[in-house]
């Protein structure tokens, strides 16, 4: 696949040197003559086509590239361009690198850094995630207890559990900008628990089990303000803390939430192989709601891949899967958003990415006023993000009116919520509208919010 981007990793490196395109051009021709390739174009317009995915360099380029920033050689042939950039980023190695076991999560951990890593670009390949998934579900629980420090016991890993609800909650309400600090905070204080407490085999594995919802919170957050990396670094480590915690379930939540970004980021079969990963052991996952989450974002990822007979499928097996499900207070608490009408949203979704807007809007229409209905009140941003897709469907249908009746509840919505997703959501649905600037409704709605 072509790697999605905000900013490319070659864009980066660039920066980190504080190279021209002249200069890096350069670079790379004095090292593919110093290779016996000869010397190639340097025209700066090659960079600009690479890295927007127009044109990819030759091989004898590549290694050229790589020979540039200290990359092997193996390296290109293995990862492919341009994802053998990635290894100039010295700091990912240990997270990705790392045993699967749980002194291999706490190694992970250590290497996650301080700051949001801001890098706007995936960084695995669709091919490594399959890897990934194999990994996690042969990895080892925790099983021994670390010795010294003082000595804590369950009433400290409620308080921690409770901490990461509220913090789930926050960020339904201010947005994943502000929460990102307090979920990577809490992150660094479960990793000192874990190794300068003396606990039980089973407080172990609670603990682990936080750090793993602490990291997929954390990289959730990251998601929504659109730095990719990070959020991909924190999902990893979140799955690897739920193997040391020894929770099949926790694992698949994880793989849920990866698999969105992924495909969200054009990349659906990456997606599919996680999403495929976590129900290779649905025996194993005890919530309903987490099997029927991780069917409806198949669904969601089959629309985005155009295969609409696999994607009609997995939403039957999502409400299928979703009527075992119990009352919500009984599943697990991060689970507490997951209802029929959050799933009548992911198939009204899929209908659209399938082109079939009339399809999307009776799901849109059945999740707010159906009997288990998506709670509009509850985060501004989902909400936001669902009702640019209605407008989207009634833009298909040529229903000019509901088209801006709705896109002006979503500017309503949005405002003082920081989500680069949301903002992507009301950007598109702005420049659908303009390809009917000249129908007065639209050009006022246009002018209002420009």
């Amino acid at each position: 696949m072509d790697i999605a981007v905000t900013r490319h990793p070659l864009t980066v490196l660039l920066d980190r040197k504080h190279w021209t395109y002249e200069t890096f051009l350069g670079e790379v021709a004095e090292r593919h003559r110093a290779r016996g390739y000869g010397t190639p174009a340097a025209r700066k317009e090659k960079v600009t086509r690479w890295i927007t995915g127009v044109a990819v360099p030759q091989p004898t380029t590549q290694l050229a590239i790589a020979d540039v920033f200290g990359i092997p050689e193996r390296e290109v042939e293995a990862r492919g361009w341009p994802y053998f950039l990635l290894v100039a980023f010295d700091d990912d190695r240990t997270i990705w690198e790392s045993p699967w076991t749980p002194a291999g999560t706490l190694q992970a951990l250590d290497h996650l850094g301080g700051s949001v890593d801001r890098r706007g670009f995936l960084v695995t390949s669709t091919g490594t995630l399959a890897a990934i998934a194999a990994q996690w579900a042969t990895a080892e629980p925790a099983q021994a207890t670390l010795a010294g420090g003082r000595r804590i016991g369950r009433e400290v890993a409620d308080m921690i559990d409770s901490r990461l609800d509220a913090l789930r909650h926050l960020d339904d309400q201010v947005g994943a900008g502000q929460v990102y600090d307090a979920a990577a905070a809490e992150l660094r204080l479960i990793r000192r628990l874990l190794t300068e407490t003396t606990h039980t085999e089973q407080i172990g594995r609670r603990l682990y089990g936080a750090a793993a919802e602490a990291s997929r919170l954390a990289g959730w957050c990251a998601y929504d303000v659109g730095h990719q990396a990070a959020a991909e670094k924190h999902y990893d480590i979140a799955l690897r803390a739920s193997a040391s915690a020894g929770t099949d379930t926790l694992g698949a939540i994880i793989f849920a939430f990866w698999g969105n970004l992924r495909y969200t980021n054009d990349d659906p079969r990456g997606a599919l192989h996680l999403f495929d990963g976590a129900l290779n052991t649905a025996k194993r996952i005890t919530s309903p709601r987490v099997k029927a989450l991780l069917h409806a974002r198949r669904a969601r990822a089959y629309s985005l891949a155009g295969e609409p007979l696999a994607a009609y499928q997995a939403i039957d097996a999502a409400f299928a899967t979703y009527a075992h499900a119990g009352p919500t207070e009984a599943d697990l608490p991060s689970m507490y958003w997951l209802n029929a009408g959050e799933l009548h949203q992911f198939a009204g979704s899929a209908a659209l990415s399938l082109g079939e807007p009339r399809r999307a809007l009776c799901h849109f229409d059945l999740a707010v006023n159906g009997d288990d209905p998506y709670d509009t009140e509850k985060e501004a941003r989902g909400t936001a993000i669902y009702l640019a897709r209605r407008a989207e469907a009634h833009l298909a249908l040529g229903e000019l009116d509901a088209a801006v009746q709705v896109a002006e509840q979503v500017v309503q919505l949005m405002g003082g919520v920081e989500s680069a997703r949301g903002s992507s959501a009301l950007n598109g649905l702005r420049a659908d509208l303009l390809k009917h600037r000249d129908t007065p409704v639209v050009e006022n709605f246009l002018d209002l919010t420009a």
